[in-house]
């Protein structure tokens, strides 16, 4: 599963932050845009632009025996404050300077999970429902000047989410599943405002189901005889493609990306860039142009940012070298 949980990282963060990478870019000023699933109550005021459900459904060769692993993941907004301490309390502050170091308020995400395991397709004749509940919650990390007191504080918080994970499995024909996994997002908000519903929102959201006992099938090159089959199958949101060794079928990546079978990270790659689509080449030696202020914002805006910028400041003419470009042989689609 390493192959899949590379591509699935790299497609979670997909987006996260884009060049310039820096909190004051244009375009790093309205985030998380793929894989949305926001509250009901505020995606149907909306006439459904933001979505509140997300559905995989895919098909699975295999009796009823066979067994299916469910992995949800998705990113979960978090917001960061600053704040100075004062005789009067705390004073939020968009940015605040202790010593060299410069701390500025911005949204982070940390990663979200829940998982479905070993459930046999025959028992899913009657739909499954998980339920996900999230809490509300927050964190204080507590900066200090050189003499150790306390000067300021970094309190990071995140809302409730409360969701539903719903498995089924419709039995086609002799040896055929359709399986369904179906994301709805049921908290109980009702705001109008996008910002605050996104913190309330699963994004970047991701499925990946492993089958044992069975195999599915491609929904991007399916044998002729069952492309009547694959093509009912409605996903919502998302794009399932086979994942793992090419030529497997135990597992399908499902992502709001339009991804290709067997996707792969170039081994090239020295790691994340949010930025997937682009050439790594050009996006490192961009980075290595920027002015000392420009490297500074940078560092400043995230913690992810900031160890990418050292990660592409410590390559190696060598390491750099090997970003220039590789041609490789490209598999049409529904050639397996």
């Amino acid at each position: 599963m390493d192959l899949v949980a590379d591509v699935a990282r790299a497609v979670l963060y997909e987006g996260y932050i884009l060049w310039p990478y820096r909190r004051s870019a244009m375009k790093n000023r309205q985030r998380w845009t793929f894989g949305g699933v926001f509250p009901e109550p505020y995606s149907r005021a909306r006439g459904e632009d933001d979505a509140w459900q997300m559905q995989t459904e895919c098909l699975v060769e295999g009796d009823g025996d066979a067994t299916v692993d469910v992995h949800l993941c998705f990113l979960h907004v978090v917001e960061r404050r600053v704040a100075r301490v004062t005789d009067a309390g705390l004073e939020f502050v968009d940015e605040l300077q202790i010593g060299d170091a410069r701390h500025v308020a911005w949204e982070e995400a940390t990663e979200r999970q829940v998982l479905a395991l070993r459930r046999a397709l025959r028992t899913l004749d009657s739909t499954e429902y998980i339920p996900i509940g999230i809490p509300a919650g927050e964190a204080e990390e507590w900066l200090t000047d050189a003499s150790g007191a306390r000067v300021a504080v970094i309190k990071r918080s995140w809302e409730a989410i409360d969701g539903m994970l719903e498995l089924s499995a419709t039995r086609v024909g002799e040896q055929f599943y359709r399986v369904t996994a179906r994301l709805v997002n049921r908290t109980a908000w009702r705001g109008e405002l996008r910002d605050e519903a996104l913190r309330r929102a699963f994004v970047s959201t991701h499925t990946i189901l492993h089958v044992e006992g069975g195999s599915f099938i491609s929904l991007m090159g399916p044998p002729e005889k069952l492309r009547a089959e694959v093509e009912s199958c409605r996903n919502i949101g998302t794009w399932p493609v086979l994942a793992g060794e090419e030529g497997s079928h135990h597992t399908m990546l499902s992502s709001p990306i339009i991804l290709y079978d067997y996707p792969r990270v170039a081994p090239e790659s020295p790691g994340d860039l949010f930025d997937s689509c682009e050439i790594d080449q050009l996006l490192v030696l961009n980075m290595l142009t920027l002015t000392d202020e420009e490297r500074r914002e940078m560092r400043d805006t995230d913690p992810r940012t900031r160890e990418m910028l050292e990660r592409c400041q410590s390559l190696s003419p060598e390491q750099l070298l090997r970003l220039h470009g590789v041609i490789r042989d490209i598999h049409p689609i529904g050639d397996q």
